[in-house]
């Protein structure tokens, strides 16, 4: 949003500075370049009149935030640019004194087009494809703005019902020559910084635009294009959310690394090239912590039958001759490899702990709570972790296996046929426990033969 409003800022320079040329690129690249290239164009009195009222606009917007009871001042703030404007423009004459105006505007409105309608046309193919291509980028449009938006505000859209009403309203303005209908960012803002609550306001609005035009259209031919362009850069610059680029960069420094690809990629580049970067970098987040889970070793809290990772709670003791392991993650052909990896780096670290102490590692349990799926290489590395430790005398128990992975385990033979039904607990506890007695049982077993 914040990359959108920016290059929507810089597009108002051209009103700003009272240009008639100007690139129709939206990179700061090509628009500084243009702004230098028509210096000559520049109209200081366009100029000071549009610091004059963003002045003004930010006051008010301030003001509202100083005194809540005066949020009608920012309300009709723009009204009131637009009309001071206008008079302004009228007694100086402004656009003989460096003050571009609107023009001469037609009263009106739009006349009946429905009769026009066919199907027989040989630009109907063009017709069909320019449509589906304009439909889709205002659907999309639309509804990033309306989702934006929705947010700020902590509510919710449905965007069934957004693209139906797109629909309806771009089927109903056909038939009377209108332009395509969207939810255009620009105004959004304008509509949404003006204090508006509920799509009542767009009622409102259309109203008296229609009565505008019907009647009043003449008047505004002496608006002032730099007060339409001081409205829309306050409107934009309440949009760039410094604060949260500092609040993303203090929490996750990789949301702010794609934040600022984003915005950067859309202000010096495209909106496609920035969102598309941003969408692209969140894909191979995405990924990496699917192909890189996490996985940790769990110890005893004293005091309770809790188990945490030891790394997050130091206090946490392991359990002797006892590996208690947790897997977050579904178990994928794309992470296989890597959790098998890691499963007998952790057997291999325990293992030399266990030497220094005095005695051997005698189970390992692994605690598949939060792996929620698995798929036929997941449990082929689950059989290959059997077999490699088996090999070293080591145990495998599983622990609290959701429905989903037992409903894969059950037919594919593993816990019946390779690991054993009796080494799937549970819970930690009742797994220690077993492992515990197996254990005694077998020391037993040694010293009665000895």
């Amino acid at each position: 949003m914040g990359g959108t409003a920016a290059i929507i800022i810089l597009q108002q320079l051209k009103g700003l500075l009272g240009m008639k040329h100007f690139t129709t690129k939206t990179d700061v690249i090509s628009v500084l370049h243009s702004i230098y290239h028509y210096r000559h164009e520049w109209k200081w009195q366009s100029a000071v009149l549009g610091i004059c009222f963003l002045l003004f606009l930010l006051s008010s917007q301030h003001l509202r935030k100083k005194l809540p009871k005066l949020f009608w001042v920012s309300a009709v703030a723009p009204f009131m640019v637009v009309v001071i404007g206008g008079v302004f423009a009228f007694l100086v004459k402004g656009d003989e004194h460096g003050i571009p105006i609107v023009g001469n505007l037609k009263k009106g409105l739009n006349p009946l087009s429905i009769s026009q309608l066919t199907f027989q046309s040989r630009h109907m193919k063009t017709a069909v494809k320019a449509g589906l291509l304009s439909g889709i980028l205002a659907l999309a449009e639309g509804i990033a703005v309306g989702r934006s938006l929705a947010m700020v505000k902590n509510e919710q859209i449905d965007g069934n019902k957004e693209m139906i009403a797109f629909g309806i309203m771009n089927i109903a303005g056909s038939f009377t020559s209108c332009y395509l209908t969207t939810g255009p960012f620009s105004k959004s803002a304008v509509n949404f910084h003006a204090g508006c609550k509920t799509p009542m306001s767009n009622v409102v609005m259309s109203v008296c635009i229609m009565l505008v035009l019907l009647f009043l259209a003449p008047l505004f031919k002496y608006t002032p294009l730099v007060a339409l362009s001081s409205i829309i850069v306050v409107a934009m610059i309440g949009l760039i959310k410094v604060k949260e680029f500092c609040h993303l960069y203090k929490v996750d420094k990789f949301d702010f690394c794609i934040c600022m690809v984003a915005f950067l990629g859309v202000v010096f580049f495209t909106m496609v090239t920035g969102l598309g970067a941003s969408v692209g970098l969140s894909v191979v987040r995405a990924l990496l912590y699917v192909a890189r889970p996490t996985t940790c070793k769990l110890g005893s809290i004293a005091g309770s039958e809790s188990f945490r990772d030891v790394k997050q709670y130091p206090q946490a003791k392991s359990v002797p001759g006892i590996l208690v392991l947790q897997l977050g993650s579904p178990i994928y052909f794309i992470n296989a490899g890597y959790l098998r990896e890691r499963i007998l780096r952790w057997v291999e670290d325990e293992e030399n702990l266990c030497k220094g102490v005095g005695h051997d590692l005698q189970y390992v349990i692994l605690d598949l709570g939060g792996v929620t799926s698995v798929d036929n290489s997941g449990i082929g590395m689950l059989s290959e972790v059997h077999k490699s430790l088996e090999r070293r005398g080591i145990t495998i128990a599983l622990t609290n296996p959701r429905l989903e992975v037992t409903e894969k385990l059950m037919p594919s033979g593993f816990i019946r046929d390779i690991l054993g039904e009796e080494w799937v607990f549970l819970t930690i506890k009742d797994a220690i426990t077993a492992c515990r007695y197996a254990l005694q049982t077998f020391r037993r077993k040694g010293e009665d033969e000895v």
